[in-house]
């Protein structure tokens, strides 16, 4: 049986004025419309488009989280507009990213991407985390670039890029100081790592262990280098295990 549309509105004009600690048994019928439109693409259609129109002005900040902890659900390119304009907005940044890092759209990828260069500082390190957590490669350039900077953001691009783990991340990060101060290069060391075990995990053990012995000749002899020395170490002999368990 077809969602009732008319049941929303309602709860749609509830919604604007919603804040947190109020009486909210209403928003049930959203949550019921959410589950109902992974089945029923005019559903989610007009349900997106309500959502979207609720993270414009005039409505809680209270209201905002919630429509984005449901486009995070349902969104597409569609929502993309609305997400994006609220990214430099340290009240609602964080939800606003969190729905595009979860939405599938290559412009959800690109508004983070944009945002990157334009969020006040404070702000950058989510963006930074989120294109982390999507894998996307595009941002690998403007990732790297971050390696040499702010100490914070470093760090944060530094384990961006592990969770890409392309090549062109590898070799930014084996391109950055595995002993760098400020928690920079606990980070670099962290990301490399990370690589290696995607790539072990895939199956690719000779790339692995490339990566394991590339690490170990970096820091070799180095004052501080022990605990590098002694996870490269220990991630060769996990390729050493992997060998002789396909044996």
């Amino acid at each position: 049986m077809p969602f009732d549309l008319a049941t929303l509105d309602a709860p749609f004009a509830a919604l604007k004025g919603y804040d947190w600690g109020a009486d909210a048994a209403w928003l049930k019928t959203i949550d019921d419309a959410v589950v109902a439109a992974h089945g029923d693409a005019a559903l989610g259609a007009d349900l997106e488009q309500r959502l979207a129109a609720v993270l414009g002005a005039g409505t809680s900040r209270a209201a905002k989280e919630y429509a984005c902890r449901k486009l995070m659900m349902i969104g597409t390119a569609a929502s993309v507009p609305a997400l994006a304009a609220l990214l430099g907005d340290a009240d609602n940044s964080h939800m606003a990213r969190f729905a595009l890092e979860r939405i599938p759209a290559p412009e959800a990828a690109q508004a983070l991407r944009d945002a990157l260069g334009t969020v006040p500082p404070g702000l950058q390190i989510g963006m930074i985390e989120s294109l982390g957590g999507r894998g996307d490669a595009a941002s690998v350039p403007a990732l790297a670039r971050l390696l040499a900077g702010d100490p914070k953001l470093a760090a944060a691009a530094a384990t961006a890029l592990g969770h890409i783990h392309t090549p062109d991340a590898l070799a930014a990060l084996t391109a950055a100081d595995p002993l760098a101060g400020s928690g920079v290069g606990r980070a670099v060391v962290d990301a490399r790592l990370m690589t290696a075990e995607a790539l072990l995990a895939s199956g690719k053990r000779a790339e692995a262990r490339s990566v394991y012995e590339a690490l170990a000749n970096a820091v070799q002899g180095k004052p501080g280098a022990k605990g590098v020395e002694l996870a490269a170490a220990r991630g060769l002999l996990a390729c050493l295990d992997t060998l002789a368990a396909a044996s």
